[in-house]
């Protein structure tokens, strides 16, 4: 089993727009797909792990997530970079459709969707890194085990100010951005 890195997708790849409810709102940040390429040469698997409530509320259909991900995808293999695998939650406990609304075990903090890619990618999650903007990316890494990293990119400059010192979950490193997050990783698995 390998370790990895599971990345946050909204705020850490690409701009924190809120919802992305349409295809144009999808904009990569500067240096992200620099960093998933640099977590490639290293042979290190990187994972998306994505919350996606707009979908559970009714803001996009489903086809648009596909959409969203392909242009991704699509920009990081322009960039000599690619992900191994993506995974999302779709649900949320005030979604319009019966088919969304559950109680999941996927929805991060949840460790659903981690426990999931490390099953079918073969992943070490207590190994693993998880990179993100918010808390709730932070919780999960703890709920797998997975060292934490806050990117300040996102919300993660207003999360690391006014949410971060009350709780008890706390970082292994704080990033200015995705690339710097990786720098860090890629050292602290080589120590």
């Amino acid at each position: 089993m390998r370790p990895a890195v599971f990345l946050d997708r909204d705020g850490t790849i690409n701009e924190q727009m809120g919802y992305i409810n349409h295809i144009t709102r999808f904009v990569m940040l500067p240096r992200a797909a620099a960093a998933i390429r640099l977590l490639n040469e290293q042979g290190i698997p990187v994972v998306v792990v994505s919350n996606q409530s707009g979908l559970a509320r009714g803001y996009f259909p489903e086809s648009l997530i596909a959409e969203v991900h392909a242009k991704m995808t699509g920009a990081l293999s322009e960039a000599g970079a690619h992900v191994d695998g993506i995974y999302f939650c779709p649900h949320h406990p005030e979604a319009k459709e019966a088919r969304f609304r559950l109680a999941c075990d996927c929805r991060k903090p949840k460790p659903g969707l981690f426990l999931q890619a490390a099953a079918e990618l073969d992943l070490d999650l207590a190994r693993s890194y998880v990179v993100g903007d918010r808390w709730s990316d932070l919780k999960a890494a703890a709920a797998v085990q997975a060292k934490g990293v806050l990117v300040l990119t996102g919300y993660g400059r207003g999360d690391y100010e006014y949410i971060g010192p009350k709780q008890p979950v706390q970082p292994a490193y704080v990033a200015e951005d995705l690339y710097a997050a990786v720098q860090w990783i890629v050292q602290d698995m080589a120590g």
